[in-house]
């Protein structure tokens, strides 16, 4: 319950968070000038934070936020088209109840799953700056300490392995002497947890959660 209410506040303080003003500049403009097909929502706007329980065993690490996927719906990876194959991955191999995920009030949950980004506010262009990743880092750095459970991280796209070792070494959950290289469809062992790595393709998610679950079973 404790790990629980501290997730919590985790979250609260990552939506109200305003550390990079060019980031809350562009989800603000994002939002009053959207895009034709989504001119009767009303966005969201602001960093999105992580979803999932605490006790998850499988944590999936994005880059960001879609600006009209998440950015629109308040939700990691909904709204978006790697969203939608994130989820029915998640579905296929038992991680979540709903193969699609819409909006923030569809009914969709997850099973021994979290979701999380190396950044949680959408960046112009899709290109976060390096100190905006920085910044945002410390939130992914007290998630995994509050994790207590998780067997199997998956990085999705280089940016997001980057920030997971480099957060793994601030923790000592492994050794900061040790080399990790990237590569799609790459498998790493820090001390307790597995890393493997990939990118936003649907046969990509496939690959993926096999190998997770062999894992986690």
């Amino acid at each position: 319950m404790k790990n629980r209410n501290r997730l919590i506040s985790l979250e609260k303080r990552i939506t109200s968070c305003k550390e990079c003003p060019r980031l809350v500049d562009w989800q603000k403009t994002v939002a009053v000038n959207k895009i034709s097909r989504y001119n009767d929502w009303d966005y969201w706007g602001k960093p999105v934070p992580s979803f999932g329980k605490e006790n998850a065993e499988l944590l999936v690490v994005g880059l960001a936020p879609a600006a009209h996927g998440a950015n629109r719906t308040g939700r990691i990876f909904t709204g978006d088209r790697s969203g939608e194959w994130l989820y029915r991955a998640l579905y296929e191999f038992g991680f979540c109840n709903l193969p699609e995920s819409k909006h923030i009030d569809d009914g969709l949950e997850l099973n021994n799953c979290r979701i999380t980004a190396a950044l949680h506010c959408a960046p112009p262009m899709n290109k976060p700056a390096v100190t905006e990743l920085n910044n945002c880092r410390q939130f992914l750095i007290e998630e995994l300490l509050l994790l207590k459970r998780i067997k199997v991280i998956i990085a999705l796209g280089k940016i997001a392995f980057d920030m997971v070792i480099l957060s793994a070494k601030e923790l000592k959950l492994t050794e900061s002497k040790n080399s990790y290289k990237f590569s799609h469809g790459g498998e790493v062992r820090l001390k307790n947890e597995t890393v493997i790595t990939g990118k936003l393709t649907e046969s990509m998610f496939n690959k993926i959660f096999k190998q997770v679950r062999t894992i986690i079973v």
